[in-house]
């Protein structure tokens, strides 16, 4: 059976029962108050009717909270909080940019979904801002490889030709990513400016002492690298990719996430604002650091994906914007 046939990718009702479930675990906790055991369940209860449902739409997953008194489901403090695209719908789109390894355009999505552009477009980026991890746990615990690459794409708006600074070659927008060998888990920072005075800062914050900092030659990683329990550098201005004394220094790994962040960018979204490059960012990490090879697939990483919509509303404006 195809999981795109599974009950709550179709069914309003199943699908307020799934997220309920992985959000809650069976016990409906109020987002007003906090209570979590005074709660009981709405059935029947319409929408205001309208030209288009005179009989009004009925309100799945309505709940009642027993101390403030107050009305909510499961949406409320969610990303899917006063989206008018009905859960189904919203787990469908979540299924379709976790399942696809360099994800989906909104076009691609309009198409599917049956929704307009502009609502396509603002549920991809709020799937992106759930798929945003926020963990700050240092990377390389118990002295583990750590690799660290920057990489450039598309065109710096603040850096273009047009722009403020009037510098004649276009500069790229930057980025840096650390994978973490132990684990798996990449983790992307936009940057303003390649430069040792903003990469210094994010290796500190997320590099344990003990981890062991695996780089190319780039003269902006000698210093830093000091910090850290070793530094194992591999020559890549002499075509050298693989240490030849040491084959556990090399940053291989994360090329293959470069490569893969890469094709997603150009063969898929092919345009990215840099006010927006940070949400792209945290989609790819979000993938890479849930894929197969860490034991994570299709639908566990969906699941995954849906726990983490609790406490990152957005709103249109500031997206935008």
């Amino acid at each position: 059976m195809s999981v795109l046939s599974k009950p709550y990718f179709h069914d309003e009702a199943e699908a307020f029962r799934f997220v309920e479930g992985i959000i809650w675990g069976g016990s409906p906790v109020c987002p007003h108050c906090g209570c979590s055991g005074r709660t009981y369940e709405l059935k029947g209860v319409r929408s205001k009717p309208s030209k288009k449902n005179p009989e009004g739409v009925v309100r799945h997953g309505l709940k009642k909270c027993g101390d403030c008194r107050q009305q909510f489901t499961v949406r409320v403090g969610t990303i899917f909080e006063e989206s008018h695209l009905p859960l189904h719908k919203w787990l469908q789109a979540v299924y379709l940019m976790c399942a696809s390894k360099k994800g989906v355009s909104a076009k691609q999505l309009e198409r599917t979904l049956e929704v307009t552009y502009k609502t396509a477009w603002f549920l991809a980026h709020r799937i992106r801002e759930a798929m945003r991890s926020g963990e700050l746990d240092p990377f390389g615990t118990n002295g583990g490889g750590v690799e660290v690459d920057e990489t450039y794409i598309g065109i710096d708006p603040d850096n273009a030709p047009w722009g403020r600074q009037k510098v004649r070659t276009p500069q790229k927008m930057k980025v840096l990513t650390l994978v973490d060998r132990n684990t798996g888990r990449a983790r992307s920072t936009v940057l303003d400016d390649a430069t040792i005075a903003q990469i210094k800062p994010v290796l500190e914050a997320n590099l344990a002492r003990e981890a062991v900092l695996l780089t190319d030659d780039h003269v902006l990683y000698r210093r830093i690298g000091q910090k850290f329990a070793a530094h194992g550098v591999v020559n890549h201005s002499r075509k050298e990719y693989v240490h030849p004394e040491n084959p556990f220094i090399h940053t291989n790994t994360i090329e293959g996430y470069f490569s893969i962040f890469k094709r997603g960018m150009k063969g898929i979204y092919q345009h990215c604002a840099k006010k927006h490059l940070h949400r792209y960012m945290a989609e790819f990490d979000f993938r890479y650091s849930n894929r197969s090879a860490t034991g994570c697939e299709d639908v566990e990483r969906m699941q995954r994906a849906v726990a983490g919509v609790v406490g990152k509303r957005l709103t249109y404006r500031p997206t935008h914007i």
